[in-house]
């Protein structure tokens, strides 16, 4: 993308025939395919120097320029919203996520979000390190998955804290419920994970073009009966979606979860899957001393595993 607020593209062969929503669309994977199909309908788009429709094909050669209108990026706003504190000093703050709560704004959910909880909690300390969406935010976990998170206070614990979870030296212990019975005790699932050719919004296994991704797994209790596995998973490395994909590559994809185990639905009102962060250690970006926390199952996935018994 140019610094101008535009996009320019030449069109290869593996595009031919390709309608320009969608080639812009697998281009731009930032981009929602409405937004892109609004630039399009307002005349941002342009092929050859002439405007086109959405539904335009493509040929090989043709050159695409799409402008792109300056982002107005809304005031977030503190709100005092009750956060669960697992750990806090004046560089780092790491709380327990509740389920259903995204952990930074974006579109459509500029409110009631763990940004605006811990702007309130944290009033101006916090890194600016990602801009005013993202303040204090160095890593995040899914919607509904709950659990562990490190908010930094300042810049140099930031980047401190980057670095860790770069060099993938953050201990990051997740609990899960999967469908199905593992036979092995534990093991390791190590793929490359990237972008799902057939949907964008989802991650996949892939054979090329993706980054390396290793997940070791332990069951502690298997529910034979109800034909559920409990398991610990140990992130070796940090993808987008790291153990909701590979446990779904293996066979036993987390129960609840709506996106990659959509054939499966659960019996239980799970709202999302059945995945908690539940330690996460680190060295702490100032003194050097390991900070351990332990983040305590939420109420409905204890819940379950007394129902599983």
């Amino acid at each position: 993308m140019e610094e101008n607020n535009s996009f320019e593209y030449v069109v290869t062969d593996e595009y031919e025939g390709m309608r320009v929503d969608k080639l812009i669309s697998e281009l731009i994977d930032s981009f929602s395919r409405s937004y892109i199909k609004k630039l399009i309908d307002d005349k941002k788009v342009v092929c050859n120097d002439k405007t086109v429709k959405a539904s335009f094909v493509v040929s090989e050669g043709d050159h695409i320029v799409m402008e792109i209108p300056p982002i107005e990026v809304p005031d977030i706003l503190p709100q005092d919203i009750p956060l669960d504190i697992l750990y806090e000093d004046d560089d780092v703050l790491v709380v327990n996520k509740p389920k259903g709560m995204v952990v930074h704004p974006a579109a459509g959910h500029y409110k009631d979000t763990l940004v605006n909880a811990v702007m309130y909690h944290c009033k101006d300390k916090l890194s600016g390190i990602n801009g005013v969406m993202r303040p204090g935010i160095v890593h995040r976990i899914d919607k509904d998955t709950t659990g562990s998170v490190i908010i930094c206070k300042n810049d140099n614990a930031h980047q401190k804290i980057a670095d860790q979870l770069k060099d993938h030296t953050v201990n990051r212990v997740y609990h899960a419920i999967c469908y199905g019975i593992i036979k092995e005790d534990e093991g390791d699932i190590e793929t490359l994970i990237g972008r799902s050719p057939s949907d964008r919004k989802k991650m996949a296994v892939v054979t090329s073009g993706g980054k390396f991704a290793s997940t070791h797994y332990r069951v502690l209790k298997r529910f034979d009966g109800d034909n559920y596995t409990y398991i610990e998973c140990k992130l070796k490395t940090g993808r987008t979606h790291q153990i909701r994909v590979h446990m779904a590559h293996i066979g036993h994809p987390l129960l609840g979860d709506d996106i990659y185990a959509p054939s499966r639905k659960s019996k239980f009102n799970t709202q999302g899957q059945c995945l908690h962060a539940k330690i996460l250690g680190f060295k702490h970006p100032t003194t050097g001393e390991y900070i351990e926390t332990d983040a305590p199952l939420p109420e409905y996935f204890s819940h379950l595993l007394d129902v599983l018994k």
